[in-house]
């Protein structure tokens, strides 16, 4: 089973994707901050990460360049708010695979996630 990890602050969107992926056969883990991703990449190697980019107490662009140092090969979609433009581009410059706006098609999401992570 591809172990995938969702970052969100928002628990709505968290329950949203991970009852979507594990659906779709991921083992899922969930954290709501950059300080909880962190300790979960320190001990599991994901397959994939959704990472929200902005998040209280340390922004996705952070939460992505330290899992990028770590496992550099993993991909990562970021979700972001309409109208972040400059993000978007620094986040894709330090790795992320893909991106979408909130609000995200849960269909296209999943369909992205399915590409990125099929063997």
């Amino acid at each position: 089973m591809k172990q995938l990890l969702i970052v969100d602050d928002q628990q709505g969107i968290r329950l949203l994707l991970n009852e979507v992926f594990k659906r779709e056969g991921y083992t899922t883990y969930l954290a709501a901050n950059g300080i909880e991703a962190l300790e979960l990449a320190e001990r599991i190697q994901f397959d994939g990460v959704l990472l929200d980019m902005k998040i209280p107490g340390m922004d996705g662009i952070e939460i992505l360049k330290r899992i990028k140092m770590r496992t550099p090969d993993v991909p990562v979609l970021m979700i972001t708010a309409y109208g972040e433009l400059d993000l978007i581009k620094e986040a894709m410059d330090l790795g992320a695979s893909h991106y979408f706006t909130k609000p995200f098609d849960i269909y296209e999401v999943r369909d992205a996630v399915n590409g990125m992570l099929k063997d």
